[in-house]
């Protein structure tokens, strides 16, 4: 008896009421059925008869009032999804994200001192972002829906001893399907009769169709490798055949994948961590601001209560970094624009910033590192080698290359499709190709075939042409050589493959498989004309004439080895999780850099194995590891454990297989041109070209992304003191020094001029050296305490002196001296008017020179070009407009309490860009150094 699956249960079970065929509780719930008690299941694998007899069945069908009894019972032969609209909560959600629920509080305080612009623009700034944001998340929620469209609309089947066409989703357990060639198969079901090509990629990720026959059992294996079994969602390619029906719905293959997808949710990116937590970090700086003002400002200021409330008010205003969120929306969104125009679509924006953290990457192999295109290099006869090129046809041949080519041609199932190209198998569409390089390659008629087996890993075809029957033969060297006796000279004589010319031919193909080439030897034999064909296989694929061999590769992707170097330059981890066979997909990792000679390849029995503490051991101890033959739970397995080892995990994938591991993922990539719509769904980012360069762009980018809402936090955080230190040098004087601002210049400055260079450092081209960098760790904060020291106590701290030097030089030079009174009426209140217009303008004049530091973190200006960014270039200039608008323009005036300055006070307040972005420019230079000193004391450490 055959093994189950992980999560199937196998063997019949006696003492049921109702039909047998039903899948555990579990399952049955998902398919939305009501049912009293747990209903029986049935072992698939079982002796045909016995399955019949389990399934209260036969092989004429079911009766039409039966099969009605039982579509009530086990319900439609659908994939179905759990939970009702999720559309409301989702957009709720973007209402209440904690820096949503900031910037209500700060509408709320605007409004209540009297704001109302201020509040009213904050409250448009939430909408706009909760709706974009919303609309961008709804697209990633469908991936069982599009499971759905793999089950056909229609189906075939026996009812009341006739072939009927139904709806597919009114298949119950004991229906017997009819399969024909080109059907996609409606539920999982065993043979009866007949014998079909298969393509089960959608589900093994196999590239090539298999061959299932009611004739053929195996023991020992898994459902989807057993030859007499068919699965719902997968295709017919050829032939045709009768199968009963054992599972329907959520209880299939396709619905335990559904299963497992709708069971991965999807948890928070990095990103949307950090920015929950920078949120809550500001909220508490603003509130404890303000909170703590009340009494300084009415105790020790002596303020009246209600003045002193309004300050705090302004202080909570002030803080609140209304630009954070849509700075922080405009980075990503700028990020997808630039990774569509890439050839990646990204499906939710935090996924471009968590992109960036990707510290592992496990790719497949087919489509992502190679062509998926397979392409014949050489043919090998008695001759010696045949490199193939156009010009081949013309030249000279040796008759086991024309041989070679007719036999080539003649067993193949490719068929020539539009515009003079061919369709079929990649493998079989490279041998035709090679066959009209090689010669004429014209088959004859066809009398029989014998389909490709994966066991027997070869296939033949008995043809008639040139007068006689031949039986043509194609498969790996180690099924098709035992099968040969003699040999095709290059005079066309047949000559004894004797043991020694056997080893010579060993040694050819040995020298193409370590150059991680496809070999298939390719034979023939002559039948007697007055004999009819051989009815068995063993019959007809005996004594062959081996031509020669056929060595052929899926070239891997032009770009892909440098794209790989690159992510081993970054510190990414790649680990090849594939469906296809070990020593392909480690030939193939070989060759674009991703293992060296020796690699840790693990199949997927062995994996099964595997207990979580040896897979845990196994990922952290072997760098280079290929997994092969991955089923839906292993990719699952492998993601779960490099995540909780603190890694980022991208996972690509193309099939119905794939789908929860693609949503298990940090990353889901999906395949655009060759993937299935269920792995496009579930996917975060799906790529267009189907190549692994545009995951590493991605990265790239994900990197530039986060590294400018970094710039961003700074930038905003570096203003923080020069806006808090004129309210506290007013509160700490007693009353002594005149309040250095007022609360509407400070929202001038906070709403107005501080928003366009904002949203233009989310434009910062990237530093050098950014793939250099190492992963950063799944629990590092975008907020750094080194960032905090920059821009609270080395930028903010600057500009805050700056500030009130230009404050008190305009002050002192009026006259003023600590105590003067300076209010409407007073000689020095024009004076006192210009001071605080001169705090306004330092203010702004810093931002300028603080905009321009926070461009790099540790590169020098001049590395990225000091105009490298028109947009902030075009925002500075904006600012300095309107700072010269709200100082001179007479409304704004009155309404600001700003006064015109004079010449001098300007060129006061000239130097100060300068001052601010030299000073954090030498601050950078020594950490360089300081950097650099370290990396050379670390290399002439000896060992």
């Amino acid at each position: 008896m055959r093994s189950g699956e992980p999560g199937r249960v196998t063997g019949a079970q006696e003492g049921s009421d109702g039909p047998a065929g039903a899948a555990p509780i579990e399952a049955q719930a998902g398919a939305g059925t009501d049912v009293s008690g747990e209903p029986p299941t049935v072992d698939p694998t079982e002796r045909v008869e016995l399955l019949l007899r389990d399934l209260r069945s036969s092989r004429s069908g079911l009766p039409s009032r039966e099969a009605a009894r039982r579509f009530i019972h086990y319900g439609a032969n659908e994939i179905r999804r759990r939970g009702g609209r999720r559309w409301p909560r989702e957009l709720l959600l973007q209402f209440t994200h904690p820096l949503a629920l900031l910037l209500w509080l700060a509408a709320a305080l605007a409004w209540a001192a009297g704001i109302i612009p201020v509040a009213v623009a904050i409250l448009v700034v939430i909408v706009i972002n909760a709706v974009f944001a919303f609309v961008q998340e709804v697209q990633a929620e469908r991936a069982v829906e599009a499971l759905a469209a793999y089950l056909p609309a229609q189906a075939k089947a026996l009812r009341d001893g006739r072939v009927q066409v139904l709806r597919a989703a009114e298949l119950v357990p004991g229906d017997v399907l009819v399969i024909e060639e080109g059907d996609r198969i409606s539920a999982d079901a065993r043979l009866l009769e007949g014998g079909i090509e298969v393509d089960l990629s959608a589900l093994t990720g196999e590239a090539m169709p298999v061959f299932r026959s009611a004739d053929l059992a195996d023991t020992g294996v898994g459902l989807l490798q057993a030859r007499d079994l068919v699965f719902s969602g997968t295709t017919c390619t050829e032939g045709a055949a009768r199968a009963v029906v054992f599972a329907t719905g959520m209880r299939t293959e396709l619905g335990r994948i559904a299963a497992l997808s709708e069971r991965v949710e999807r948890e928070e990116s990095p990103l949307e961590r950090q920015v929950r937590r920078v949120a809550w970090l500001i909220a508490a700086i603003a509130l404890a601001l303000g909170v703590a003002f009340i009494p300084i400002a009415a105790f020790g200021a002596h303020l009246p209560l209600g003045d002193a409330v309004v300050f705090a008010v302004g202080l909570l205003v002030g803080n609140v970094p209304e630009g954070l969120l849509p700075v922080i929306t405009l980075a990503l969104a700028l990020g997808v624009r630039g990774l569509v125009r890439r050839g990646a679509v990204v499906k939710r924006l935090s996924a471009v910033e968590t992109l960036g953290s990707t510290s592992v990457i496990c790719t497949d192999k087919t489509g992502t590192l190679t062509e998926n295109r397979m392409r014949v290099t050489t043919v090998w006869t008695a001759a010696g080698d045949h490199v193939l090129a156009p010009a081949e046809r013309r030249a000279g041949r040796d008759a086991a290359a024309g041989g070679l080519a007719v036999v080539m041609a003649a067993c193949n199932n490719a068929q020539p499709g539009a515009a003079g190209g061919l369709v079929g198998d990649p493998t079989e569409v490279a041998m035709l190709e090679a066959a009209r390089v090689l010669g004429d390659g014209r088959p004859g008629t066809r009398l029989r075939q014998f389909h490709f087996d994966p066991v027997l890993k070869r296939m033949s075809t008995v043809d008639e042409r040139d007068g006689g029957v031949w039986v043509d033969t194609k498969g790996a060297p180690e099924a098709v050589l035992p099968r040969c006796a003699t040999i095709m000279e290059a005079d066309g004589v047949r000559a004894p493959l004797t043991a020694e010319r056997r080893r010579a031919v060993e040694r050819v193909v040995d020298a193409r498989a370590r150059q991680g080439l496809r070999v298939l030897a390719v034979a023939e034999r002559p039948l007697a004309a007055d004999r009819p064909p051989p009815e068995r296989r063993d019959d007809a694929e005996r004594e062959l004439t081996l031509l020669g061999l056929v060595a052929m590769q899926d070239p891997p992707r032009p770009g892909v080895a440098e794209a790989v170097a690159h992510c081993h330059s970054a510190g990414i981890r790649i680990i090849v999780v594939t469906g296809d066979h070990a020593l392909t997909a480690a030939a193939i990792a070989a060759q674009v850099g991703i293992v060296g000679d020796h690699p840790t390849v693990v199949t997927g029995d062995r994996l099964d194995r595997m207990s979580e503490d040896e897979l845990d051991t196994l990922l952290r101890d072997h760098h280079e590891l290929i997994f092969a033959r991955s089923s839906p739970e292993a990719k699952l397995r492998i993601a779960d454990a490099l995540r909780a080892e603190g890694h980022v995990v991208a996972m690509t994938g193309d099939g119905v297989n794939d789908a929860p591991a693609l949503r298990r993922a940090d990353i889901g990539v999906a395949m655009g041109r060759s993937g299935t719509d269920v792995a496009r769904e579930a996917a975060t980012m799906v790529l267009t070209d189907d190549d692994f360069s545009t995951i590493v762009a991605a990265v790239r980018s994900g990197r530039q992304v986060y590294d400018n809402i970094r710039k961003f936090i700074c930038y905003i955080f570096a203003h923080s003191t020069p806006e808090i230190a004129p309210f506290l040098v007013f509160a700490l004087a007693g009353g002594a020094v005149p309040l250095p601002l007022t609360v509407l210049q400070l929202l001038a400055f906070d709403v107005g001029t501080e928003t366009l260079p904002a949203l233009a450092l989310g434009r910062e081209p990237a530093e050098p050296g950014i793939m250099k960098r190492r992963p950063r760790r799944r629990s590092e904060g975008v907020i750094r305490g080194s960032m905090l020291v920059r821009a609270w106590l080395f930028l903010g701290v600057i500009c805050a002196a700056l500030t009130l030097a230009g404050f008190f030089y305009v002050l002192l030079r009026a006259g003023w001296r600590p105590g003067d009174p300076t209010g409407p009426g007073t000689p020095l209140n024009h004076a006192y008017r210009q001071a605080t217009t001169m705090t306004f303008l330092g203010m702004i004049a810093g931002q300028v020179g603080t905009a321009f530091a926070a461009r790099t973190e540790r590169a020098s200006l001049r590395s990225i070009g000091p105009w490298s960014n028109p947009l902030l270039l075009w925002g500075i200039v904006f600012e300095l407009a309107l700072a010269a608008v709200l100082i001179y323009a007479p409304p704004f005036q009155a309404l600001l309490g700003t006064a015109p300055l004079s010449a001098d006070m300007l060129a006061f307040v000239a130097p100060f860009p300068v001052i601010v972005w030299g000073a954090d420019e030498v601050r950078r230079w020594v950490l360089r150094r300081r950097e650099d000193r370290d990396r050379q004391g670390a290399a002439s450490v000896p060992g």
